[in-house]
């Protein structure tokens, strides 16, 4: 498969829950906006991938038709957390094979406040077996589904590693510092470790209100193009995806007895090592990357995931600097998850929209100095998990 053009992105601010426009009203503002970055019209469109999680069928098409109704396919995704980076994998998948030369993914989230719950409850979960994986490893009564999951991975990383709670305090430190320079960003109001050390203990030993990402509204899209597209009609071909791989869960999920492998630690592991292999590159060559921080505990086992520091080595990265500006690999460089927020749909078009950003070095305030290689990882429980690497040409 040859390099994938990003020819356009767009982002909205995200909003808390109630505080932002209707999920389709967000969902074109995107559109336009990606659009208007690639300089084209929407009659250029040959097919368009829309995720949301908590919505009706056909949500894209209610987003869609404002910007055009030109009877393109519009397909809609819905792969929990990593929604947005699953739109944006089919529509590489559409150029890289040459069956298309233009496409559109946008993602947008409209979210309730609280925890996040199941819709149907006539019905079997998805999770069901996570569920009773979870309650085997871990005594945790009360504590809500997805911080049973992610502080229980951060748990277990504590109790491999000897990782102290302050480690997680001060991922989600370095996220507010970055955040305060993102103009789209939900919370820009910068924190110490400290601050993040006595905020709410919702987990005795294990978490803080801080170390979690907040539900979010929001909205954001990309417009992925051919070369042989981008020449015919002008368009600039700076930021290229060059590799891209999305995995799901294996039998270690569930058998390796540990909340890490539960939480997508194996599939973040093996979606990066495709990626790297795929491009001819290793995590060493990275300049800046944007990760699935819905929890601190997430970003840090997924530095060792992602190949980033070593195995047992997060808690050292974190202490050296190694994830911020003058550090080896700036990390959420927009303020991620945890600051930016977390509309589940838009968070990995969100990641794109930054990621491209960077390449172009036009990021503003958050710009990488330099960046060259870029590396986005979206995860989604149940699951998926999506990892992209970009490059500036």
């Amino acid at each position: 498969m040859s390099d994938v053009i990003v020819a356009g992105v767009g982002m909205i601010p995200f909003a808390k829950p109630g505080a932002s426009a209707p999920y389709h009203e967000m969902g074109t503002e995107a559109a336009k906006l990606a659009l208007a970055d690639a300089g084209l019209g929407y009659e250029k469109v040959e097919q368009a991938y829309v995720g949301y999680v908590y919505g009706d069928s056909t949500c894209g098409q209610r987003a869609l038709y404002p910007v055009g109704m030109t009877g393109i396919p519009i397909v809609n995704v819905n792969n929990n957390c990593s929604t947005g980076s699953t739109a944006l994998f089919m529509a590489r998948q559409m150029i890289a094979s040459g069956a298309l030369d233009c496409v559109l993914a946008v993602g947008f989230e409209q979210m309730k406040p609280g925890a996040l719950g199941s819709v149907y409850t006539d019905r079997p979960s998805a999770f069901e077996e996570f569920d009773a994986t979870a309650d085997q490893l871990i005594d945790a009564p009360g504590i809500p589904l997805a911080l049973r999951y992610f502080g229980g991975a951060g748990l277990s990383h504590m109790k491999k590693y000897g990782t102290p709670l302050d480690a997680f305090a001060k991922v989600r430190a370095k996220a507010s510092r970055h955040a305060r320079n993102n103009p789209l960003a939900l919370f820009r109001k910068e924190v110490t470790a400290d601050d993040v050390m006595n905020d709410q203990v919702i987990w005795p030993g294990v978490m803080t209100r801080l170390m979690a990402c907040p539900p979010t509204c929001g909205g954001a899209a990309a417009v992925l193009v051919s070369e042989r597209f981008a020449d015919k009609h002008g368009i600039g071909k700076q930021v290229r995806i060059v590799a891209q791989a999305m995995t799901t869960d294996t039998p270690s999920t569930f058998k390796a007895g540990d909340m890490m492998q539960l939480v997508g630690y194996d599939m973040a592991k093996e979606a990066a090592s495709r990626v790297y292999e795929s491009a001819g590159i290793g995590p060493d060559n990275l300049d800046v990357v944007e990760l699935h921080d819905c929890f601190a505990h997430n970003e840090l086992i997924t530095y060792e995931a992602l190949g980033l520091c070593g195995e047992g080595e997060a808690g050292k990265f974190i202490n050296d600097g190694d994830n911020t500006y003058g550090g080896r690999i700036v990390t959420n460089p927009s303020g991620g998850l945890l600051s930016k927020g977390h509309p589940l749909g838009a968070t990995g078009l969100a990641q794109c929209y930054e990621l491209t950003r960077q390449l172009r070095g036009t990021a503003g305030a958050t710009q990488v100095e330099g960046a060259k290689v870029a590396l986005q990882h979206n995860l989604g429980l149940g699951g998926a998990c999506v990892v992209t690497l970009y490059k500036r040409h």
